[in-house]
């Protein structure tokens, strides 16, 4: 997964656990796209600190990634929500087995919550 989409599913399932200071500057930097040195005049701190803050937060977004596993088992469930979508759409598919198919992956969905 492309890092700024990581950054911003980690961020949307977990990013209220951060402080407000931190959620003010991780934003300014991963989705303002502010530099450094616009984000540390901002905020009047240095350079290093705005760094080693977005770090922290990094680092804390995929800790309660690592814990929790939100974001892996919303990727799960959505891949096997798109499978029904292309089942559905498939007309050579009788509704017996249709019913089948939907069934073992609501199956899988209930397994994966």
């Amino acid at each position: 997964m492309e890092k700024f989409v990581e950054q911003g599913l980690l961020y949307d399932f977990y990013g209220e656990l951060l402080t407000d200071h931190q959620k003010s500057i991780y934003e300014d930097a991963v989705f303002g796209d502010l530099s450094l040195g616009e984000i540390a005049k901002e905020y009047n701190i240095s350079r290093q600190g705005v760094h080693d803050l977005i770090r922290r937060c990094d680092n804390s977004l995929q800790d309660y990634e690592n814990k929790l596993h939100l974001v892996q088992k919303f990727m799960t469930i959505k891949q096997k929500v798109e499978e029904i979508g292309k089942l559905t759409e498939n007309d050579s598919l009788s509704r017996e087995d249709l019913g089948k198919c939907m069934k073992e992956i609501a199956g899988q969905i209930l397994e994966e919550l």
